[in-house]
């Protein structure tokens, strides 16, 4: 390997790592990985969980993901939060590597290439569908789009097979996330070509016939399966209702008034920035760089028919309107591309606002935010101030590369890490909130080592907080039901009316003797609430300065016990 290709992969290397651990980071435990890591407790021991609605259905068998998690636990006796972390990173790292890849592709040099990369692994949120270029939790989306990006920078480079490879490993992830790949692709291969060009496209499709085989024989040997997934009929007017309350993000006709111009911009942008590097990029990279952004406006539109107006129930799963992170993505890509284009043919004032239009979006996730700027919003003119400096740093380091290449290396140093150390402390980015807490952790650890393996516990003042799905996994113990595994409604259908049936019944309720017995009939063995809560005449079990328990089959059955 020569000393070029290892400063490129250790560049690439530092992005991955400076992205995973400082910004934009990651999280564990905090959204979808609440959901996912139940089930693998259950499905590697059955006794574990098993009084759990959440970890008992799980909706696993359409992705290698909890085997390849699973098996790699087993195998290395290493826990799941490690197994997953490592994935994460890997994919991060190949998904850098294959925008790079793309990069390079278009004639720029080694360094305007990695800043470019480093632009993008910046990551961004995408309003609306909910959804990031870079997720931050260890979920089977984000795995599934770095290896899009990865095979797209292998097929930009003539890499045909090794794209296939890439992207049908992210079919076998998560299939609603490399649909968009694989329908340009598909284009691509039957567009008029020299004949070696198309046996070679034509030979990146043998994976997925490959993959296709695969995911279907694995879903029929799915371990732990207490529901079928029903893909074929229409949603119930009452599990629309629930689907609406617990995930508006499905249904765009609840959010694209709020976003509608943010995207007409965006996709201005995109188009605008792939049409000025056109030239510069080969047919492959063209298709995709075209056609990415088309199929996520389009996924709008296909996503309120098929969904809001004709209720097919495939689409609360398959969730079609995430792919319009394809126009963020590729609007940060091209526009990076474009400054950098610009830049080598001496134009810095147009490498400026390229660079401009690349930085949005790792710093806002409203790019119409910026014409709303007054002068008592200081926050918003921190963020304008940053944006106008990082384009500048960007453009300096075009310039240099294209005038004084032996000097560029330190303004390309800023360039390249500037974003993600300035965007969360000058720019004042939290890109999540933290839920864990030591009380949480302490609260788990007892519930861990004092509470049968069997019990059943309630946080019914919890709200909307996660704390409960967190307190599932590290104490292993079965929750009642929280507000995040409600999100199983868009999955599987029985769930969603034992999910509902007992959010009714245990939230919002005062809390006192009779709600506690009625709790007891439910079958809930460990009430769980903050202070504020505690309840008079009764003693707690376990508390510290967060959390109360109190074990409902110790509290003695006494009329004259005072109520709360």
């Amino acid at each position: 390997m020569t000393p070029t290709r290892i400063l490129v992969l250790f560049s690439i290397a530092v992005f991955t790592l400076i992205g995973y651990f400082y910004f934009p980071g990651h999280t564990y435990l905090q959204q979808d990985s609440l959901i996912y890591v139940p089930m693998f407790e259950h499905l590697s021991d059955p006794t574990v969980l098993k009084n759990d609605i959440v970890s008992t259905r799980p909706h696993l068998a359409f992705t290698i993901y909890d085997e390849v998690t699973i098996g790699a636990s087993r195998l290395t006796g290493l826990s799941f939060e490690t197994v997953l972390a490592g994935q994460q990173i890997l994919f991060r790292f190949l998904g850098l590597l294959g925008v790079y890849l793309a990069a390079a592709s278009l004639g720029l040099a080694r360094r305007p290439a990695l800043l470019v990369t480093g632009i993008f692994a910046l990551g961004a949120t995408i309003g609306g569908p909910s959804v990031l270029t870079f997720e931050y939790e260890p979920i089977p989306r984000g795995f599934a789009l770095m290896l899009v990006w990865l095979a797209i920078g292998c097929a930009a480079s003539g890499r045909d097979t090794a794209a296939g490879i890439f992207a049908s490993v992210g079919f076998l992830y998560h299939p609603p996330t490399v649909f968009p790949f694989w329908g340009i692709y598909f284009l691509l291969t039957l567009w008029p070509s020299k004949p070696e060009v198309m046996l070679r496209r034509i030979r990146g499709l043998a994976p997925l016939a490959v993959a296709v085989v695969a995911l279907l024989l694995l879903s029929r040997l799915q371990a732990g399966v207490s529901e079928r997934q029903s893909f074929f009929g229409i949603i119930s007017p009452w599990l629309e209702q629930l689907q609406r309350m617990r995930g508006p993000y499905n249904w765009v006709g609840i959010w694209f008034g709020q976003y509608a111009l943010h995207y007409i911009v965006l996709g201005a942008v995109a188009f605008g920035a792939v049409w000025r590097i056109r030239h510069f990029a080969n047919q492959d990279l063209r298709f995709f760089l075209f056609g990415l952004p088309a199929v996520g406006l389009l996924s709008l539109p296909v996503s309120y028919l098929l969904l809001d107006i004709l209720k097919w129930n495939l689409m609360s799963q398959f969730q079609p309107a995430r792919a319009v992170l394809f126009v963020t993505a590729t609007a940060v890509f091209a526009s990076a591309a474009a400054a950098m284009v610009a830049a080598s043919e001496g134009r810095p004032r147009e490498c400026y606002l390229w660079a401009l239009a690349s930085f949005v979006p790792p710093i806002s996730s409203q790019l119409t935010e910026f014409v709303r700027l007054g002068p008592a919003d200081p926050a918003l003119r921190a963020r304008l101030l940053l944006l106008l400096t990082l384009a500048a740093l960007a453009t300096l380091a075009g310039w240099a590369e294209s005038r004084f290449r032996r000097l560029a290396t330190a303004p390309w140093l800023a360039a390249s890490l500037a974003g993600f150390l300035l965007i969360p402390t000058w720019g004042q980015v939290r890109n999540y909130p933290n839920y864990h807490s030591p009380e949480l952790n302490q609260l788990a650890r007892w519930g861990a080592t004092h509470t049968p393996k069997d019990a059943i516990f309630l946080f019914p003042d919890a709200g909307r907080y996660p704390s409960p799905g967190i307190f599932r996994v590290l104490a292993r113990r079965a929750i009642f039901v929280d507000w995040k595994g409600g999100g199983q409604v868009n999955f599987l259908h029985s769930f969603g009316e034992v999910w509902w049936d007992r959010w009714k019944k245990t939230t919002g309720r005062k809390l006192d003797r009779k709600t506690l017995a009625d709790f007891r009939a439910m079958g809930i063995d460990y009430v769980v609430v903050k202070p504020e809560h505690r309840i008079g005449g009764i003693e707690p079990v376990y508390q510290n300065s967060q959390y109360i328990v109190y074990q409902l089959s110790a509290i003695p059955e006494n009329p004259t016990l005072p109520h709360g």
